[in-house]
């Protein structure tokens, strides 16, 4: 597998498959620029060693054809200032434009194709389409993790009209390196955190980290179903009824791997879903009939806090409770505080899916954990432990 770092860019032109599917507003500003800003330093690896860049990516969900409002020429001034240089665009990615402006790139510049989704070949996979697109370069790099687990034109299917000459950019590449270091060389103690509202979406990462971890906290509103499971009284709390008999079994399999499985034993209840509700704090096995639970409790907290900064080696995907309300935040920001103190202890923190991301984000602790995952739904399926089309077409 070639390396970014070690391969010869000099009159390459490189085919770049960035993640720019990026939030606009109605006058078509981007507002969270982070996918971009994450791109920056591959670019400017490809143009600084001589070669040209040729990024596509896609924008939204267009249904049938072109559509102003997902077109990429709106990222282009962005792109430009970011790169401190001129961004071609060409207006179509497999048409005239994009042939003569990529045959008639110079080394160290930059163009931009249309949306590849304005054909529905893209998401198809199709072959012809992917033809068309792997003759405007003469290497492929794919930096865009957040699309790894789709077989799609661009993210996958292309990587075969380069056989010699492909490889990861830097996001792909510290993506796959920091997953497979939770996944397959974690330092002991292991301690996974599963939160997040329900458990159906969390059962393959469960199924898989069993068999990895010391140390699984299970916290949010996925708890509910677990103690309920086990017996507890859980008034209106957000509880899976199909899955019961499932969270019984994972805590029988937890005791037989010998893995140390912790609930919460507290809640901060609250009498409707409301962050100006009544709140009071209860034990988790008895919240009266006409409550919910919507946090962690002060010593589920302490305890948690505990087990997190006296680990290794942790990964948190998913918050202790309803977060975005101010009154039921102090599980989830404790969680992130104490993540961030064992990695400060030399600890390896891999953080992954939107709302542990956005929570990190919100207590400005992103600089003080190992890896923040871009990667949404494409990391759940590689914790699940399944195989990305985007990873194994580079590997391959």
């Amino acid at each position: 597998m070639k390396n970014i770092d070690s391969y010869n860019f000099k009159d390459k032109k490189v085919l770049v498959r960035v993640d720019f599917n990026v939030p606009l507003n109605d006058k078509f500003e981007i507002t969270d620029t982070s996918r971009i800003d994450a791109a920056i330093p591959t670019i400017k690896k490809i143009i600084s060693g001589g070669g040209s860049a040729i990024l596509m990516s896609h924008l939204g969900r267009p249904k049938e054809g072109p559509e102003d409002k997902y077109s990429l020429k709106h990222i282009v001034p962005y792109l430009t200032k970011q790169l401190g240089k001129p961004v071609k665009f060409a207006d179509d990615c497999i048409g005239n434009s994009a042939k003569e402006l990529a045959a008639g790139l110079q080394p160290a510049e930059v163009l931009m194709l249309e949306n590849l989704r304005f054909y529905k070949e893209e998401t198809k996979g199709d072959e012809a389409f992917t033809k068309k697109l792997a003759s405007l370069g003469n290497v492929y790099m794919n930096d865009a993790f957040g699309t790894a687990h789709r077989a799609h034109a661009s993210t996958a299917i292309i990587a075969n009209f380069f056989p010699e000459d492909k490889m990861f950019g830097y996001i792909m590449e510290n993506e796959v390196r920091s997953i497979d270091k939770v996944l397959h060389n974690a330092q002991k103690p292991y301690t996974a955190i599963l939160g997040g509202a329900k458990v159906s979406g969390k059962i393959e990462i469960i199924n898989n980290l069993l068999s990895k971890v010391d140390n699984l906290i299970v916290g949010g509103g996925m708890m509910f179903t677990f103690i309920s499971a086990l017996g507890g009284e859980v008034g209106k709390s957000l509880v899976e009824d199909e899955l019961l008999e499932l969270a019984l079994n994972t805590v029988e399999g937890a005791k037989e791997l010998g893995i140390n499985l912790y609930l919460p034993t507290d809640a901060i209840i609250a009498d409707k879903f409301d962050n100006l509700a009544n709140k009071k704090i209860a034990d988790v096995n008895e919240i009266p009939e006409d409550w919910m639970g919507l946090d962690i409790g002060p010593d589920s907290i302490k305890k948690f806090t505990e087990i997190i900064e006296n680990s290794k080696t942790i990964l948190w995907n998913g918050p202790m409770g309803v977060f975005e309300m101010e009154n039921f935040a102090a599980g989830t920001k404790a969680i992130a505080e104490a993540v961030a103190k064992a990695t400060q202890k030399g600890a390896f923190s891999l953080i992954g899916g939107g709302d542990s991301v956005a929570a990190i984000n919100k207590y400005h602790l992103k600089d003080k954990v190992s890896y923040v995952s871009t990667g949404g739904g494409a990391m759940l399926e590689y914790i699940e432990g399944k195989e990305l089309p985007g990873v194994k077409a580079i590997k391959d």
